[in-house]
């Protein structure tokens, strides 16, 4: 019995370049709906092909209901909607053997396509034990805890790059290459679809079944754009100033780590003061 989960955001997805592409309520975003769709239906088919008995997609960006459910794939089923306990590594579990990252992103404070950690404003750069970390490299040490592996990462060409950095042994598919934060040479929702079905099958079909990571404790500090910000966020417990616009907090493991971030997102989203001049 092979389990695969894939975490499906939409900043890394065919054709996404703008705001509006991946925001709800916009008439670009349901366009890219059903491109998003495409990039996960082309991950299940791969997958498939590779022998998978069981697939499920967990829809992981912003409000986590953006993949058309009608248009997916039927060997797949979808985890859809909010307040998941491990956001976009739901599904997660001592039964997954493999994990795919579609159409993620690079990080806040990096190149890339609408880069950014989980807020598209107020954090400029987060750090795990020192060491910069996207939602990909996130996510990856929550999957290294449960002993599966990343086998698949897909978005543009710099965040490949950094899956390849955090999850040496994955396979990954370039859809676009960065531009700008908001211009990419884009490839075709043919050609992408081909390219990562094929390089989903292949991934499965070599993957490693890792021991799981012993848990280990660790720092995580978040760059914030204002310090009004860091006395806001200073309530939640455990979250400390270490420095004007630099919060810090220990976790016990990886997925403590995970969900005590998103915590701090939510403290950070909700005290955005209004745009003024």
């Amino acid at each position: 019995m092979t389990l695969v989960l894939i975490s499906a955001d939409m900043e890394g997805a065919t054709g996404t370049v703008l705001p509006a592409d991946v925001t709800a309520g916009t008439a670009r975003h349901e366009r890219f709906r059903r491109l998003l769709t495409g990039d996960v239906n082309a991950a299940v088919a791969g997958f498939a092909d590779a022998g998978a008995d069981e697939i499920v997609v967990n829809d992981a960006h912003c409000g986590m209901d953006n993949i058309l459910i009608e248009e997916l794939d039927p060997r797949a089923t979808l985890i859809v909607g909010r307040h998941k306990p491990l956001g976009m590594m739901e599904g997660l579990g001592a039964d997954v053997d493999a994990v795919a990252f579609v159409g993620y992103h690079t990080g806040a404070g990096e190149d890339g396509v609408l880069a950014h950690t989980y807020l598209s404003h107020s954090v400029l750069a987060v750090r795990v034990d020192g060491e910069a970390a996207d939602e990909g490299r996130l996510n990856a040490l929550v999957a290294a805890e449960a002993g599966v592996p990343v086998v698949l990462v897909t978005g543009d060409d710099l965040t490949c790059a950094a899956a390849r950095r955090y999850a040496p042994g994955c396979r990954t598919v370039t859809v676009k290459t960065a531009i700008s934060r908001h211009a990419a040479r884009c490839r075709t929702p043919a050609a992408t679809g081909a390219d990562i079905r094929a390089t989903a099958s292949a991934a499965l079909a070599e993957a490693p079944r890792p021991p799981a990571a012993r848990p280990v404790p660790h720092v995580v500090e978040v760059d914030v754009d204002s310090p009004y910000l860091t006395e806001r966020a200073r309530a939640l417990a455990g979250v400390t100033a270490a420095g004007p616009r630099t919060l810090r907090f220990e976790a016990a493991d990886a997925a403590e780590a995970l969900r005590r971030f998103r915590a701090l997102t939510w403290v950070l989203g909700g005290g955005r003061e209004a745009d003024w001049t």
